[in-house]
């Protein structure tokens, strides 16, 4: 992806990075590595990164040359200060997620679970979700296309656990609606697709409250055109 700076920060910036390297991963987890990456959302030098995060400028460029070499960090140009010329670099997202990729055979698989009802099963269909969808949208970000997805998010404040019981029953009969309205096993130019739907409790300790434009809202999803879809 081209990377434009302008006025000191980063537009065209991949949202989202998945790391599916166990090496890269191991180096991001770095307490220090994660600080420099969360200050590398807009491009900065070696010297002023030593002075936010309270290092030597040697140990900084330790850390720096570590993420370079695994693809989490890339050069932004330079720019004279006191008569030197600095290097600039710059993350390669604004923020990155590790998939179960990185773990092998020892990563999450809900194919493996027999439990639907566990939050274990839950976790898995996320994990794939992340493994799936991030490689994707790699390629396409690579192609520069679109990765035809969707996604829903709401909160729900539930009375009863009967009440949550009739929830669950209703979300499976109208998936299964779905599935019977728009599955076609013979489409010659069909594609299969995941759909993926969990429920679970909010944390005590995390408001559930969105912003008011992040909830669900009832718009139609237009169709992307075909030239521009990648998966």
């Amino acid at each position: 992806m081209t990377k434009l700076i302008v006025n000191g920060s980063v537009e065209g910036m991949q949202e989202v990075e998945v790391i599916e390297a166990a090496g890269a991963a191991a180096i991001a987890l770095d307490p220090v590595r994660m600080r420099l990456l969360a200050e590398l959302r807009a491009p900065a030098s070696a010297a002023s990164l030593a002075e936010r995060v309270g290092l030597s400028r040697q140990k900084v460029n330790y850390h720096l040359n570590k993420l370079q070499a695994h693809g989490l960090i890339e050069d932004a140009g330079t720019r004279r200060w006191g008569g030197l010329t600095e290097r600039l670099l710059v993350a390669t997202a604004a923020a990155y997620i590790v998939s179960p990729e990185a773990m092998g055979d020892a990563g999450s698989n809900p194919g493996r679970l027999r439990d639907k009802l566990s939050a274990a099963y839950v976790i898995a269909l996320a994990a794939r979700i992340v493994r799936e969808v991030g490689s994707m949208s790699r390629n396409a970000l690579r192609d520069n296309k679109r990765l035809p997805v969707l996604g829903l998010d709401t909160d729900i404040r539930i009375a009863t656990p009967a009440d949550r019981a009739a929830l669950a029953n209703d979300l499976t009969a109208a998936v299964a609606r779905l599935v019977s309205k728009y599955h076609d096993i013979d489409a010659p130019d069909g594609r299969w697709q995941r759909l993926v739907v969990a429920v679970h409790p909010v944390p005590r300790d995390v408001d559930p409250s969105p912003p008011e434009e992040a909830r669900l809202q009832p718009d139609s999803v237009d169709e992307p055109s075909e030239e521009k879809e990648e998966g």
